[in-house]
């Protein structure tokens, strides 16, 4: 298969090694710069994959994020951050990376070339019709990733992707492809800068529209999120006294006692 993989092509910049700090940064910036018209091109594919997941996602199934390497580790932080920010269980969205989880930290050799371990990845979580499965590669060329979605295919399940390759073997895979062209990298082939940085964009667009169409967001407020630390209690506690006219130390006692913004803001309205 013939396409042209613009990841891979070239930097626009040449004798980096010559340019000085200031001259290096201000040509980072202006090709970063790019990242957010490319995925601005591609926001009716990223709309019609939310458009599948979010009756998934209402009727009880999960949504996974598959990838190896940058693309993988941005998964796996975009699902983490689902439930302290959204209150969801940790299973309703879920990453995967090649290599498993020692691949968060140190590179796995040889993970990603694996044409049957994505889908075994998958099957460890009963993988089903029920779900939908977002595979990651900048590339769009990881076996271990396309394989997943070819398996996904076959046995009926919804598939996804975002690649920063057109034409690519994973975008022709998956059912609903999300394509980011953004172009020849700074450093030639370092995708885990432009297109890492437009794989985190739509993984944001994806998550957070998702969760406020699941009612996780009242206004404009994290109200389901945990009070896991200091600074998202006193969040809470704000998010209280704004809804409801409580002080401060009314808001903070019946958040200690509900553990919950939302229900500390909708048992207040109810005695109203």
């Amino acid at each position: 298969m013939n396409f042209t993989k613009t990841t891979e092509a070239d930097s626009y910049y040449e004798h980096l090694e010559n340019m000085s700090v200031g001259a290096i940064l201000s040509n980072i910036n202006k090709e970063d710069k790019t990242v957010p018209y490319a995925v601005e091109k591609a926001l009716p594919q990223i709309e019609n994959l939310i458009n599948e997941i979010v009756p998934k996602l209402k009727s009880g199934g999960r949504l996974f994020y598959i990838g190896a390497g940058t693309s993988g580790r941005l998964g796996i932080v975009d699902a983490s951050e689902c439930p302290p920010t959204f209150g969801v269980d940790h299973n309703v969205v879920i990453g995967l990376i090649a290599g498993g989880d020692i691949a968060i930290r140190k590179a796995v050799e040889f993970a990603e070339d694996s044409t049957t371990q994505g889908w075994v990845d998958l099957n460890g979580y009963q993988i089903s019709k029920n779900d939908v499965v977002i595979g990651i590669a900048a590339s769009g060329t990881t076996p271990y990733v396309i394989s997943a979605l070819d398996q996904c295919n076959a046995h009926g399940i919804t598939t996804g992707c975002i690649t920063c390759n057109e034409g690519s073997p994973l975008a022709l895979t998956a059912q609903f492809p999300i394509v980011v062209i953004v172009g020849p990298e700074f450093v030639t082939g370092s995708s885990r800068m432009k297109a890492g940085t437009a794989q985190k964009l739509v993984l944001n667009m994806i998550s957070t529209t998702c969760m406020i169409q699941l009612g996780k967001i009242k206004g404009n407020k994290m109200v389901d999120m945990q009070l896991s630390n200091e600074k998202l209690i006193e969040r809470g506690i704000q998010m209280v006294m704004k809804e409801t006219g409580l002080s401060q130390s009314d808001a903070q006692s019946l958040l200690e006692k509900h553990k919950n913004v939302r229900d500390v803001i909708n048992l207040f309205q109810k005695d109203e």
